[in-house]
């Protein structure tokens, strides 16, 4: 069986193994994490990514929040009398655009783990830089392609790898808007609420994609959706 999930959002990891749990998934499955493990709450997710780290069959596409902490790797690297003096202008304008962003969280444990062992920082860090930006697979019979945020500037016709990186993780697809006729395009980033037609809390399918953002950046809990039968599993009930 195949899984999808997206926008953690540091959602504990020890409710999100329930949450898998409850949706059946084991070591024969698959498990595709939409982006956005990180910020906003709890630990910023950083427990769950050593975590996903260590498992064979859970693979992580870039989210913009992964974006934001690598565009601030400079941050983590060895620092020096005149480091500050180094720093770009462009850094401190990435800086600044994460801390924005609900950084805090994820920042505070990326130093405590930098402190604690600094090899696992640089080995999740790596981890993070060969995330893909989509994924295209079959389940139960469908064809599906994954990203962070949809498919901006979609064209039929056009190439997964001719979208740019902010195509694929910065875009908010509006209510109306369709994609392949033969394909479903599954993303998060947007939170279900935040469309027209949408309900807090629950995924929002149309006839051409599935948004599964369910609303843990703000006060709501991630969702896990079994591709195989389009089947959703909800923190607390179905």
């Amino acid at each position: 069986m195949i899984f999808v999930t997206s926008d953690l959002h540091g959602y504990p990891l020890s409710k999100f193994r329930k949450l898998l749990l409850k949706a059946g998934f084991g070591a024969d499955d698959e498990l595709y994490v939409l982006g956005d493990v990180v910020d906003r709450h709890g630990d910023g997710g950083v427990e769950t990514l050593l975590w996903m780290m260590e498992q064979p069959n859970v693979t992580l596409l870039l989210g913009n929040h992964e974006g934001m902490l690598l565009a601030c790797d400079f941050l983590f690297e060895t620092v020096e009398e005149d480091s500050i003096e180094k720093i770009t202008y462009e850094q401190m304008n990435a800086l600044a655009h994460w801390m924005r962003n609900g950084a805090e969280p994820t920042m505070a444990s990326l130093r405590a783990l930098h402190e604690k062992d600094p090899e696992q920082l640089y080995d999740l860090l790596d981890y993070l830089r060969d995330a893909p930006l989509f994924e295209a697979l079959t389940a139960g019979g469908r064809d599906y392609i994954l990203t962070h945020a949809g498919l901006g500037g979609f064209s039929p016709d056009k190439k997964l790898w001719q979208y740019t990186a902010d195509e694929l993780i910065w875009y908010r697809p509006k209510a109306g808007e369709r994609y392949f006729d033969e394909i479903t395009v599954v993303f998060g980033h947007t939170p279900t609420d935040y469309v027209e037609g949408g309900e807090a809390g629950r995924m929002l399918r149309t006839d051409t994609w599935i948004d599964i953002d369910t609303g843990a950046a703000g006060d709501g809990a991630p969702m896990v959706l079994r591709l195989d039968d389009l089947t959703p599993f909800y923190i607390g009930g179905e």
